[in-house]
């Protein structure tokens, strides 16, 4: 699903117009990536929250020159569903796709 079907979704159940869909669910991307910039965790009842991780630093394999490379410690955005969201998509019989991307 594209940002464009969550949009067409939204449009159809809110009888909202497109654009108008359009300018709501981007600026809710907005208002969690300007929380997150911030450091603010945001926490979205039955849904979700957007966290953010802390990864230690470690050591890598570059496999193509055989050296190993330092990666420092660094902060990434993350998503943790809720208990509630997690056992409904457990509940569902999902048919689980597994395409292989093309190389």
């Amino acid at each position: 699903m594209t940002k464009q079907d969550v949009i067409n979704q939204v449009s159809a159940k809110t009888g909202l117009d497109s654009l108008t869909s359009r300018s709501v669910i981007e600026s809710f991307f907005e208002v969690v990536k300007e929380a997150l910039i911030d450091g603010e965790p945001i926490y979205v009842r039955t849904f979700g929250s957007f966290i953010l991780k802390q990864r230690a630093s470690k050591i890598a394999r570059n496999i193509s020159q055989n050296t190993a490379v330092k990666i420092a410690a660094h902060t990434i955005p993350s998503f943790k569903p809720s208990r509630e969201f997690t056992d409904q998509v457990r509940a569902q019989e999902i048919p689980f796709s597994t395409k292989k991307a093309k190389a």
